[in-house]
């Protein structure tokens, strides 16, 4: 939940800051069945460091601080994004099939709850990453034309060389 934030202002794309913002009204949803969940468990919520989701949190927060700019840069940013979903999906699955196995339905309705919420957010982030592909992909055309003109701009104008009468060519047809 701390993430989201940085990462939607980190995003330059309007469509995506809505929808990382918009997944942080979700998240603070999903905690609140989380702690349902415990309720009906008879056990106090409390946090434990997940070394993975750390992980995925600094490598959202590394595509924040890189060089990257405009869409390049919000398709990494979507990239991190779409890794923590994953994540978050593969817990959730997890935690129903545990829930089931102990025949915990209130928990298994509520996990699913969530479960659902990620997968949606996971879609709508693979959604979005689309048109930002092709926008990071045309802002590169881009930068590659005017690395070619200013390259052509610089390079000094060559005499074309006379061949000798050793080239391959001329001995290949004597």
């Amino acid at each position: 939940m701390k993430a989201l934030p940085k990462m939607a202002k980190g995003a330059s794309s309007p469509e995506l800051k809505e929808l990382i913002t918009s997944h942080l009204e979700e998240t603070r949803g999903q905690v609140e069945r989380l702690k349902q969940i415990f309720e009906l468990l008879g056990k106090r919520p409390s946090g434990k460091l997940c070394k993975a989701m750390e992980g995925l949190v600094e490598e959202g927060k590394e595509q924040l601080e890189n060089d990257e700019e405009g869409a390049t840069k919000d398709v990494c940013i979507a990239g991190a994004a779409l890794r923590v979903e994953h994540y978050e999906i593969a817990g959730y699955t997890a935690a129903i099939a545990i829930a089931q196995t102990l025949g915990q339905d209130e928990i298994v309705e509520l996990l699913t709850e969530n479960l659902n919420e990620e997968e949606e957010a996971a879609r709508k982030v693979l959604d979005q990453t689309q048109p930002l592909l092709e926008e990071a992909q045309s802002e590169g055309e881009e930068d590659e034309e005017d690395g070619e003109e200013e390259e052509e701009e610089e390079a000094p104008a060559r005499k074309p060389q006379k061949k000798s009468a050793k080239s391959p060519s001329k001995r290949a047809t004597r």
